[in-house]
């Protein structure tokens, strides 16, 4: 069965609408206080590769409930004002989560063009995954 449309395309589509930053200029924001890192892996990709330090975590799977003021599950880091640099293992959820939450109205955010994987290969700086503390 042929889709209708193609996860390539939904990127593609995604990526000509988004501000995508090359992983040089994401490393350079790394002390910038008026950027926030987002990793939408999942959990058990930040416990095997590690995260980009300081970095908020934000399940592809919530984002979007996350980022609305008006969600139940908003988190207040998302009416911070501050610029998010999204980012995924290869860019392709980054662009799509990007897309999405600029839909939604929230317009300063990027994401990493290549991802967490570029982020590797340039060699940017990882840190284990912070363990929450238990009561």
């Amino acid at each position: 069965m042929a889709l209708k449309t193609s996860i390539k395309q939904m990127v593609e589509e995604a990526e000509s609408s988004i501000k995508t930053i090359p992983v040089a200029e994401a490393i350079s924001l790394l002390d910038s206080d008026d950027h926030v890192f987002v990793d939408l892996r999942d959990v058990r990709e930040l416990d095997h590769e590690g995260m980009v330090p300081d970095a908020f975590h934000a399940p592809r799977g919530m984002i979007e409930f996350w980022v609305d003021p008006e969600s139940p599950y908003h988190k207040d880091i998302f009416a911070s004002g501050k610029t998010f640099v999204f980012y995924c293992r290869s860019g392709w959820r980054s662009a799509l989560s990007t897309k999405t939450v600029q839909d939604m109205g929230l317009d300063n955010v990027c994401h990493i063009g290549g991802g967490f994987g570029a982020w590797m290969e340039a060699e940017g700086p990882v840190v284990e995954r912070p363990k929450k503390k238990k009561d």
